[in-house]
């Protein structure tokens, strides 16, 4: 478990843990700046959210952030001097998985004590935090009908059904071209059946051309979905083609708008929250604030129940030895490692991307040498609980508490896959601004630092900068953001929201061959 100790916040830097070679520029840093905590005057000019060498690092010793390594020095490195990728090699090196090690069951509260939110209560039991009618696309070639179908359901033409959120248009660019069986074809249809029965739904139309290979009876068969009251289907070329099937569409959603408007939002337990957890555009500060005060909030959401769903698999790499010594099994720890394994020996081998070695060019201005310190703040996001379960992408995910989802690092990407799976919240961490949205789970906003948010405050939910100014402590902001939680999920709009994004963040992994 990365061990986070007591961070002084005052003074140009910050130390993270004792045995670390590397501080971190709490502001920036000149040239010829004495940093007496640390016994060094500075020789580089520091960006903020850059690491500085606190004593001599030779060539090929391990640079240790949280006491964990996050590359090798290139050269030699004087105290002082600025750590990053100049100077910095990645490479691999051997990680001691040790099992479950760390194991330590989560102490619920009882029932009572728990914390509440006002949801959606769904026939099945399940609990939504919105209440959209959603219309999903086989394949690309009815992606136009049902974005049709939607934008004609105007806010002034939804005015009379003030219980709905909107009707929302699914539509991606794949469903023909590709494998017809094995897992592409699989991953599509559990992705789309996941929408499809989400509890942020109250009912959905799925609209297929008719020659695809993602056939709307396959997809119906696999996932056994059923026709009836809450989900119609269409088939284009048997309805007469686009303009008719546009119309029976517009005809069936708005035979479905009065039941949808009779759901009353109802008091339910906080164990109903599942929080799809991203990280995007990060920055030097995303493991000292937004991260691990995200990560907090969801040790709280454990202990009332309820589950969070760390994804993003390379972004997980390197430090995936974190994880899996506090899997509540060996066989849960063992499951996480074939995803990496899998990932390494057969779906990136020799590519230019994330997990083997370069993050993107503005994590890399933020202050982030490589993957293997981005992942170092990713993991944080999950908190410091046991991992329960691993789960592959846009799987149903029944177990509470910590759990992880295998998806890429492209968020629109892995949020998909985490909404399918059942999150009925995202909550997105940032340190450069990412501006990002989803339907029908609301996505929350947590910026790293306070000047990020006081530029972007219209698309920022909440300042975790205020963990770095030292007015609010990494456990206050936990509180404050499972707060966010449950009122987000009470209906309380999100900065994205308020936005209107979240119509074009609907993107299935595409992992096959198209043809």
């Amino acid at each position: 478990m990365i061990e986070i100790s007591e961070k002084r916040l005052i003074g140009p830097v910050i130390r993270l843990h004792p045995n670390d070679n590397v501080v971190v520029a709490r502001v920036n840093v000149g040239i010829g700046t004495e940093v007496p905590s640390e016994h060094f005057t500075s020789r580089s000019q520091v960006p903020a959210g850059y690491k500085i060498a606190a004593r001599p690092i030779k060539k090929g010793e391990p640079i240790l952030k949280y006491n964990v390594t996050v590359g090798f020095a290139n050269v030699d490195i004087e105290p002082g001097t600025m750590v990053h990728g100049h100077n910095t090699d990645f490479k691999e090196f051997d990680r001691d998985y040790a099992y479950a090690s760390e194991f330590k069951p989560i102490v619920l509260l009882l029932e009572s004590e728990r914390a509440t939110f006002e949801g959606y209560v769904r026939a099945n039991g399940k609990v939504g935090t919105r209440n959209f009618i959603g219309i999903l696309s086989t394949v690309n070639c009815s992606a136009t009908v049902v974005n049709k179908i939607a934008e004609w359901f105007t806010p002034e033409r939804l005015a009379e059904y003030p219980n709905v959120d909107g009707v929302v248009a699914f539509s991606h660019s794949i469903g023909c071209g590709m494998e017809m069986t094995g897992e592409p074809m699989q991953l599509l249809r559990r992705t789309m059946a996941g929408y499809a029965r989400h509890p942020n739904l109250a009912a959905a139309l799925v609209i297929g051309l008719g020659c695809e290979r993602n056939q709307l009876k396959g997809l119906m068969e696999q996932e056994d979905l059923k026709e009836g009251s809450t989900l119609h289907t269409f088939i284009m070329q048997e309805s007469g083609g686009t303009r008719k099937t546009i119309e029976a569409g517009i005809e069936a959603v708005k035979a479905l708008l009065p039941n949808a408007n009779k759901v009353k939002r109802e008091t339910v337990s906080a164990s109903h929250l599942c929080v799809g957890l991203q990280c995007g555009g990060s920055d030097g500060f995303s493991s000292i604030t937004a991260n691990p005060a995200l990560g907090a909030a969801i040790d709280i959401l454990a202990r009332h129940g309820g589950t969070g769903i760390l994804s993003e698999t390379p972004e997980i790499y390197g430090v995936e030895h974190t994880l899996t010594r506090r899997a509540a099994t060996k066989e849960i720890g063992e499951k996480l490692i074939q995803r990496i394994r899998w990932w390494k020996d057969e779906y990136s081998v020799g590519r230019d991307v994330q997990i083997n070695g370069q993050v993107s060019p503005g994590n890399q201005v933020g202050g982030l040498a490589n993957i293997f310190e981005k992942s170092l703040g990713s993991s944080m996001k999950g908190g410091t609980g046991p991992l329960m379960e691993v789960y592959r992408y846009a799987e149903s995910v029944t177990t509470k508490g910590f759990v992880f989802m295998d998806t890429p690092g492209f968020d629109p990407v892995s949020a998909t896959g985490q909404i399918a799976g059942g999150a009925n919240l995202i909550a997105f961490t940032t340190g450069r601004g990412s501006m990002f949205g989803s339907k029908p789970a609301p996505c929350i906003k947590l910026a790293t630092n306070t000047p990020m948010y006081l530029r972007l405050t219209e698309d920022m939910d909440i300042n975790c900068g205020e963990i770095l100014d030292g007015t609010v402590s990494v456990q206050e902001m936990g509180q404050r953001i499972f707060e966010l939680f449950l009122d987000t999920a009470s209906g309380k709009p999100s900065k994205s929201e308020l936005l209107g994004l979240g119509d074009y963040e609907f993107v299935p992994w595409q992992i096959g061959i198209m043809s």
